[in-house]
């Protein structure tokens, strides 16, 4: 009896092989959570942990164990990864040297253990858990050593999002959950705001909102700069907060889909856009932030995505200023790779 079954499974062998589904290595999207250090980009794909140059170069999978991963961040030399991954039916803490091997697990509680970061001396990991919270509506913090051994509970009552100054003794951190995740552009009492701690005062500073409030997430500090994720211009993008003159600036200006995942290291923010990952160079857009702009490049923002095409990553940009009608260059060092890898900046 001839079925619809069998005229499906006659359809597929007739087809030619080159016509059979093949993966995209020219425009793979669906990279997510990244991660950045000097040299490196880790980032999340099919639920493993990826690794890759910062030119796009020698492409490797970190892990390939069942579970599912999330939120990758590096060490602060740049040498170990620590992610979460859901194992066994609950989500902890590991670590993984970025030459690969077999990740160590650092926590083991039954609460849900999510990585935030390193401690500016790479001895700890920073997390969130729910472990000793009232409810799990509410997160704490916690750092665990690299080594393994004890958690530490930190002083801040609630966190859901944190990072480090990069002296340790303050914290920028989201005090709750975000809302926004249900209701886009939420405006309500739960919206999502950066508080600063002093750890040596107990004081904080909150980052300035508009009257009408918004959602600022995913705090990055730099030296006097916090770096977030805010939906005040509707959609959302990169800001930055300087810490000793109060001001905010955009820096970025997507208003097709928002601005995800975002980490910062070495003068650079790697961002997760409609699909993508972007590499934004922090001192080109603070000069667009005060007024310069591009002559030669349409965008501040170089894709990361897979597929190489050769070309020059970076090359010289000349810079007018709006006002004042300078002309500013800036060097950058022109790199080139090869079409046989997985992921490229274009």
């Amino acid at each position: 009896m001839f079925t619809s079954r069998n005229l499906v499974l006659a359809t597929v062998m007739a087809l030619p092989i080159a016509a059979l589904a093949v993966p995209n290595t020219s425009d793979t999207r669906l990279l997510s959570e990244p991660a950045l250090s000097q040299d490196h980009i880790a980032f999340i794909y099919a639920g493993d942990v990826w690794l890759a140059d910062q030119n796009g170069r020698d492409v490797r999978r970190l892990t390939s164990d069942v579970g599912e991963k999330s939120n990758p961040v590096f060490s602060p030399d740049g040498q170990t990864i620590a992610y979460s991954a859901n194992i066994d039916g609950n989500t902890d803490v590991f670590i993984l040297p970025i030459a690969g091997g077999i990740p160590r697990r650092l926590t083991w509680h039954p609460g849900q253990d999510l990585v935030q970061g390193f401690t500016p001396d790479g001895s700890q990991v920073l997390f969130t858990s729910p472990r000793v919270a009232s409810n799990n509506r509410y997160r704490n913090l916690f750092t665990v050593p690299v080594g393994g051994g004890v958690e530490t509970k930190l002083e801040i009552p609630n966190a859901a999002r944190a990072t480090f100054s990069p002296n340790g003794r303050a914290i920028a951190y989201n005090p709750t959950s975000p809302a926004f995740l249900q209701w886009k552009r939420y405006r309500g009492g739960l919206n999502s705001i950066i508080w600063l701690f002093n750890r040596d005062t107990q004081a904080v500073e909150r980052i300035p909102q508009p009257a009408s409030r918004v959602n600022d997430v995913d705090p990055m500090w730099a030296g006097d700069k916090v770096y977030f994720r805010s939906d005040r211009d509707g959609e959302f993008n990169l800001y930055v907060y300087d810490v000793r003159s109060k001001s905010i600036n955009q820096l970025t200006r997507h208003t097709d889909f928002p601005v995800l995942n975002a980490s910062f290291a070495g003068g650079r923010i790697l961002y997760e856009q409609a699909g993508y990952l972007h590499m934004l160079d922090i001192i080109l857009a603070r000069l667009a932030a005060s007024g310069w702009q591009s002559a030669s490049v349409p965008t501040l923002a170089c894709r990361v995505s897979a597929g190489c095409a050769e070309r020059n990553i970076f090359a010289t940009r000349r810079y007018r200023h709006r006002a004042r009608g300078w002309l500013l260059n800036s060097e950058a060092t022109s790199s080139r790779f090869r079409r046989k890898r997985a992921i490229s900046v274009i």
